[in-house]
């Protein structure tokens, strides 16, 4: 019973990050079944099961507070569907001792790339208005379906700062449509684990704690995503990903590393954490002050300066 709530509080937390952000709830949830033993088949099949439920729910709250755009979702979501099967079928093939590290330093990949893009740059601010064309949207859906199913996680992680980074949509509509268009991700990865694995080492009642406690974070995530600070959120998100999963490696069978290494790579991985999440708490309080910065006396002196006639 401990467990199942700590899963459903996991699912719960992974879901406000993942409807305020963007991403981070596959990538949260599968760290999290693998650090409790779970194989990397199942526990990529079990979050992608629970977000069926948890996206479909996600995707409904945006649309409700006007978050997605429907083109956005369609020309990404069908390749990212193509790539999530294919994805699935490649790392239900994987033996268990191969696929646990290389699904682990994929997710390190990923955190790295989470910490380190909202650490140092933040949100971009773009010209807002073009339209996204096709040839960009197909293949990185393509991509971003692959590496989630294979990854457990990273449709978010790739695709969200990709349309971020072109500035041509909204921040809280990229969230919104990146949101929306997993749940075809979800469906077409979770069709292909359960076609190459039928339901061996997936626990459904463990699909079941994540997806309650994703339902109830789905409305609350959609109306927090234009209240909270996405900077910080993605460094504090970042950190959990990394330091779980170079905890895994160090674990493997790849590396065996002593204690006195272990333990040296731990404190240089949270001074690095503390750091990246002081930087950009600093960054976003300067963003806020320059945002609201009142006139100088100089410029109301000059702007209430009515020079004399003759």
């Amino acid at each position: 019973m401990r467990t199942l709530i700590l899963l459903a509080l996991a699912g719960l937390g992974a879901q406000l990050v993942d409807g305020s952000l963007g991403m981070a709830y596959g990538v949260t949830s599968t760290t999290l079944l693998l650090a409790l033993g779970t194989n990397p088949a199942a526990a990529s099949a079990t979050v992608h099961l629970a977000e069926i439920g948890t996206t479909l729910m996600s995707g409904a709250s945006h649309w409700r507070f006007g978050n997605v755009d429907w083109k956005v979702v369609a020309k990404i979501g069908v390749p990212g569907a193509v790539g999530s099967f294919l994805g699935a079928t490649v790392l239900s093939n994987l033996s268990t001792e191969l696929a646990e590290p290389v699904m682990s330093l994929i997710l390190l990949g990923l955190g790295l790339y989470v910490m380190s893009r909202f650490t140092f740059r933040g949100l971009p601010k773009g010209q807002l208005g073009k339209p996204l064309r096709k040839r960009f949207l197909s293949p990185l859906g393509l991509v971003a379906g692959f590496l989630d199913a294979t990854g457990g996680g990273g449709w978010g992680p790739v695709g969200t700062p990709a349309l971020l980074a072109s500035g041509r949509m909204e921040p809280r509509k990229v969230i919104g449509s990146i949101d929306t268009s997993e749940f075809l991700v979800a469906v077409a990865a979770s069709l292909g684990f359960l076609v190459s694995l039928g339901s061996q080492g997936i626990d459904f009642v463990w699909v079941l704690a994540f997806l309650l406690g994703g339902l109830v974070a789905a409305p609350i995530a959609a109306w927090l995503v234009r209240l909270l600070p996405p900077r910080i959120l993605g460094s504090a998100v970042g950190g959990v990903i990394i330091v779980t999963n170079v905890r895994t490696l160090l674990h493997s069978d790849w590396i065996t590393a002593p204690a006195t290494v272990s333990t040296a790579v731990y404190v240089l991985l949270y001074a690095t954490w503390a750091a990246a999440l002081a930087w950009s708490i600093r960054a976003y309080r300067a963003e806020k002050a320059a945002e609201s910065t009142p006139e100088t006396p100089e410029t109301a002196d000059n702007a209430e300066y009515v020079p004399a006639n003759g």
